[in-house]
């Protein structure tokens, strides 16, 4: 199952469970992990994107190691909340997960990055460290989000 609604991704799993988050950009993949009751995402490991098939399996891995029950990806909708070519990409991306049998949340990005960047400015982090740092980051933002919006749901 793969939605938009919170409610609905909340009703496909009624004990909780570990969340991954996903920033899906054209050269990474940033990851984030919540933990079984939902009340904190934390960055995770990046994933180099090659080809897909190897992409999924990376994250396949790690679903399995950490006992994911649920999958959250960020989607990159324009300002004015419609779809781009980007968006196009992350929603085909989330139906090519969807065979990994996880419901998936599809999670409004917007200004994700720019937030996660300006955190990082305001801790004085270089510009060669905010790189590195910035998918993953933007991943636990996105989760956080998503979290916050399943508890109140």
């Amino acid at each position: 199952m793969i939605t938009t609604a919170p409610a609905d991704f909340r009703a496909t799993l009624p004990a909780g469970g570990r969340l991954i988050g996903l920033d899906v950009g054209t050269k990474t993949i940033g990851t984030a992990l919540c933990d079984a009751g939902w009340s904190f995402a934390s960055p995770a490991e990046l994933v180099r994107r090659t080809k897909f098939s190897k992409d999924k399996t990376a994250l396949q891995a790690l679903i399995a190691v950490q006992q994911v029950k649920g999958i959250v990806i960020g989607l990159p909708l324009n300002l004015d909340g419609t779809d781009s070519p980007r968006t196009q990409s992350t929603r085909a991306f989330a139906r090519n997960m969807a065979d990994l049998g996880f419901p998936i949340l599809l999670w409004d990005e917007r200004w994700s990055t720019v937030a996660v960047e300006r955190t990082l400015i305001e801790q004085d982090f270089s510009r060669a460290r905010r790189a590195e740092m910035i998918d993953n980051m933007a991943a636990a933002h996105i989760l956080q989000a998503a979290i916050d919006a399943l508890v109140n749901a």
